[in-house]
């Protein structure tokens, strides 16, 4: 009884709809936002396959039974899912098709991490910029932001790869050149939402320079919606990943990439099907659970629902 008096009271103190302090306002919104987002079952199912994902990254020379580079070509070459120990298979040179899945995952995490990390910024900064700053500098930043969006992504990430060469690194590089037109119009409409507003008057009324009114006020704001767009998006970016490596411009064999893994199965797709549809299958997991979480967080942090 006594727990349940102790969690019944800490559930109110961060449900008070007077908060004491910020810190107490800020707990209490962050646990709002996660009964918001727990309600949602599949969202649940989306998160435990991203938390799955980064604990297969983070242990994978443990988990993977095998080498992810080195095979047994004379006696393991096309073994089928379950025979002598390989659990998925093995692929042409008999590598065992489990253990590259699982390093690939390291492969696959590090490519959405960077690329969110170089894209959704510079997009953040330039729709903050150009929403805030309107006239001419809004102008050119949009005509800027509608070129790269007149493009198929793949097609400019192949482009852009074809130009820098093929490696996992330039291929980051060139997905997250592709990738930051869309947090650019979503944080301009956010931005041309507030500027006008009696908060952002206040801000410059007490002296604040431009740059700090977009850097400490504006930019904040469309964190939330940034979050949900990022994560809505990596799915796109493990696919545009992933065809890269199996047009054979992102990473290079004998790296156990998820995209070059198919390519180099389809050669096999009638006879030894598990070559290319284990990494495929894969792909598909870690894509909907993306998905799913980016759902549940579209939910959870949209202030129309929260109110419901």
């Amino acid at each position: 009884m006594t727990d349940i008096s102790q969690f019944q009271s800490r559930r109110d103190w961060l449900l008070s709809n007077q908060p004491a302090s910020r810190l107490q306002a800020r707990l209490g919104r962050a646990y709002m936002i996660w009964l918001s987002f727990s309600a949602n079952r599949l969202a649940l199912v989306g998160l435990a396959v991203i938390l799955g994902l980064l604990l297969v990254a983070l242990f994978a020379p443990w988990l993977a039974p095998r080498s992810p580079f080195v095979g047994d070509l004379a006696n393991a070459r096309l073994l089928p899912p379950g025979t002598d120990g390989y659990l998925l298979g093995t692929d042409s040179q008999g590598r065992d098709i489990l253990s590259r899945l699982i390093h690939g995952s390291r492969l696959t995490l590090m490519v959405v991490v960077l690329v969110a990390i170089i894209a959704a910024p510079l997009g953040l900064l330039v729709g903050a910029v150009a929403g805030y700053a309107g006239g001419w500098i809004d102008a050119v930043l949009m005509r800027i932001t509608d070129i790269f969006l007149a493009f198929p992504k793949l097609v400019l990430a192949m482009a852009f790869v074809a130009a820098l060469g093929p490696g996992i690194e330039n291929a980051v590089l060139a997905i997250a050149i592709t990738s930051w037109p869309p947090y650019a119009r979503m944080a301009r409409a956010e931005a041309m939402g507030v500027r006008n507003s009696d908060y952002i008057a206040a801000v410059r009324l007490m002296g604040a320079s431009p740059a700090r009114i977009v850097i400490r006020h504006i930019m904040p704001m469309c964190l939330s919606s940034l979050i949900v767009r990022v994560t809505l998006d990596m799915a796109g970016i493990i696919l545009t990943a992933a065809g890269l490596g199996f047009l054979g411009l992102g990473a290079q064999p004998p790296l156990p990439e998820w995209g070059a893994m198919i390519a180099s199965g389809r050669l096999y797709i009638l006879d030894q099907w598990w070559v290319a549809t284990m990494p495929g299958i894969a792909i598909v997991i870690v894509s909907l659970g993306f998905n799913l979480l980016g759902d549940g967080l579209r939910d959870a942090l949209d202030p129309r629902e929260a109110g419901k």
